[in-house]
């Protein structure tokens, strides 16, 4: 049952239909680019001010009930854009959203690995958590196809209600996670909080793990919303765009399946993995062929692969009540090296083509690569 809600789980919690077409709600009301652009501002500093209290009010009372509540907030959210379409609906709901997202991070990760680990099958951590992301892969591209027709027959309630509807699913699912967690006394949230924050800064090797969860993931996060552009200036036609966003998400895919088997690389083949992975993604990249995005979902791929494995690495290393915390704080890393990396492609965009900028980005790999494969096993 574990296995199976948690997969359900990361399914139902990517499978809104809303997600491909909430631009146009926000166009069919009216708002400016520069509106839309200080809505996706108030999503990151919510997620950004949020993301390490959420992890230790995990720590501190449930993670099971914070798995619960999340896709509601989040369902909340998608149902003020649609019953009270405007500017400050739009805000209020990215702040729900934005909040439903941080209970979840962390908290998901931290009940997995320790009911697992109270199973005897900590071991099994890799690949659980790979298929997992890769079932959220999976609900992110049929939510995709399907919100085409949904929304040709009853426009944006109709994708509205979906999404809302598979965001109460996910929060049922929730409370089907079993949680054992035994203890003489509850710890206090500032105490947790402390802690979390503590036991990051103090020991070296979750320090490092941290740092390595960043950066793997976050990069190559960033990138992936970009994938259109790239495209087209490959020159590949507007209709065809999807199929290669599709080419490059079944890539991901395929990356977080095999986690299960590649959980013992040792440090020269996970930073040669990693290097590959980047050398890859430059040849694609600059490739100016609909044949170069092969590489790509190969690279991205790799990349995925890399983000499990190094988050496999942090659960093992975590010790203590804190473990949602210390994921929470991975998970702000995360998310500030994201923005940096939109930052940098900004800026380097207006300087250079698509193809160079990922190729440009894809640089901080091999060196991240360097420093992995020095390290000790």
């Amino acid at each position: 049952m574990l296995v199976a809600s948690l997969y359900a789980y990361a399914f139902l919690s990517e499978f809104i239909l809303l997600y491909p077409v909430y631009a146009l709600l926000f166009t069919d009301t009216g708002l400016s680019l520069a509106q839309v652009s200080s809505l996706f501002a108030i999503w990151s500093v919510t997620g950004l001010l949020l993301e390490i209290p959420s992890g230790a009010w995990a720590d501190a009372v449930s993670r099971r009930l914070l798995l619960c509540l999340g896709p509601l907030l989040s369902g909340l959210g998608f149902a003020l854009w649609v019953l009270f379409p405007s500017y400050w609906a739009f805000a209020a709901g990215f702040v729900l959203w934005g909040t439903g997202e941080t209970l979840v991070s962390g908290s998901y990760e931290a009940l997995a690995y320790e009911e697992l680990d109270h199973r005897g099958e900590a071991d099994r951590y890799a690949t659980v958590i790979g298929r997992a992301t890769a079932a959220g892969l999976i609900a992110t591209a049929a939510a995709m196809a399907l919100a085409v027709p949904v929304f040709a027959a009853g426009g944006h309630p109709a994708v509205a209600a979906a999404s809302v509807a598979a965001c109460v699913l996910c929060a049922a699912t929730a409370l089907t996670l079993p949680e054992h967690r035994v203890r003489t006394e509850a710890p206090s949230y500032l105490a947790v909080l402390r802690e979390g924050v503590a036991r990051t800064r103090a020991d070296r090797r979750v320090t490092h793990a941290v740092l390595l969860v960043a950066f793997v993931v976050a990069v190559w996060g960033g990138l992936e919303e970009y994938v259109p552009y790239l495209a087209l200036e490959a020159g590949v036609p507007k209709a065809a765009v999807p199929l290669l966003v599709l080419l490059v998400t079944l890539g991901v895919a395929a990356g977080g399946m095999l986690a299960g088997p590649a959980e013992r690389l040792p440090p020269r083949a996970y930073g040669l993995l990693l290097g590959l992975a980047a050398l890859a993604l430059v040849a694609g990249a600059l490739s100016r062929h609909v044949v170069g995005f092969v590489l790509v979902a190969l690279a991205f791929g790799a990349f995925q692969l890399a983000g499990v494995l190094a988050d496999v690495r942090l659960q093992n290393r975590i010790s203590g009540p804190a473990r949602a915390t210390v994921t929470s704080v991975a998970g702000l890393g995360t998310n500030v090296v994201t923005l940096g990396t939109y930052g940098a492609y900004g800026g380097l965009s207006t300087h250079a083509s698509n193809g160079t900028t990922f190729a440009l980005l894809a640089l901080p790999y091999l060196i991240i690569a360097l420093f992995t494969a020095r390290a000790p096993r």
